[in-house]
């Protein structure tokens, strides 16, 4: 079942989504070749703490940690380490999730540590410009297979791929709820948006070819030709108007770099 959130609600959601933009725009100051992982989620996870809310993965089916920081052809899911150090000319995801009075926000971005190569930079920028499009399709009458038909158009008219096997979703009072949102497929089909619906965008997409395979760690999904991947996300609300972001950093993490 799709759940339609009150403006009650979303003002809740709106509270726990700026906080997830705070901790991204706080991790994006901290990345710099020589940081760990490890580092990153210590810092992520005080000031969720601090905050008066609680880290939505750590614990969640036995996720071990506050965020989830993957790097180079590490697609989503990468367990921090303190082992993990960065270096100079990788890209990192960062995915923060947080629970504030009963409501979830979610949210990712994928930062270069120091100068990258051209084509990692453009991987960047072409992902993050496809969250923005499928954002544009968060309208009241639209299907929801607009939003993923919007990424894949995009991606692939730049010779990136779209990964199938991870998607976004509804959220709200749960992490993960209805409905599934693919980054990929025709337009027009599935249930039409309404007001109230709260979305998780989240595009993954890969230098190479879109296949990726599961670590030993059960977690950790790397592409399988070892291509780089990108992953932007953003908890999206569905109003009257525009499209509400819930997580959009009032600050953006470009400027704190």
């Amino acid at each position: 079942m799709i759940v339609c959130r009150t403006a009650s609600e979303l003002e809740k959601m709106r509270a726990a989504g700026r906080l997830v933009g705070e901790v991204l725009t706080l991790l994006a100051a901290k990345v710099a070749p020589g940081v760990t992982t490890g580092d990153l989620d210590a810092l992520a996870e005080q000031t969720i703490v601090d905050a008066g809310a609680t880290p939505a993965f750590k614990g969640y089916h036995g996720y071990p940690a506050t965020i989830c920081a993957s790097v180079n052809d590490e697609v989503i899911h990468g367990i921090p380490s303190g082992r993990r150090v960065l270096e100079a000319g990788d890209i990192i995801s960062i995915d923060v999730g947080a629970q504030l009075n009963g409501y979830f926000g979610d949210s990712a971005v994928t930062l270069p540590v120091g100068p990258i190569s051209e084509d990692a930079a453009r991987l960047l920028r072409v992902t993050e410009e496809s969250l923005f499009k499928a954002i544009e399709q968060v309208r009241p009458g639209n299907r929801l297979s607009d939003i993923g038909h919007a990424v894949q158009q995009h991606v692939e008219a730049y010779g990136f791929s779209v990964v199938r096997e991870f998607v976004g979703h509804g959220i709200g009072q749960q992490m993960h709820e209805e409905p599934q949102v693919p980054n990929y497929g025709e337009a027009g089909r599935g249930p039409r948006l309404s007001e109230g619906m709260v979305l998780a965008i989240e595009p993954m997409v890969n230098a190479g070819k879109p296949a990726v395979k599961v670590l030993a760690d059960g977690w950790t999904a790397v592409t399988r030709d070892r291509s780089l991947s990108a992953h932007f996300e953003h908890t999206v609300a569905v109003t009257a108007g525009e499209p509400w972001v819930l997580t959009a950093r009032d600050v953006p993490v470009a400027a704190r770099r």
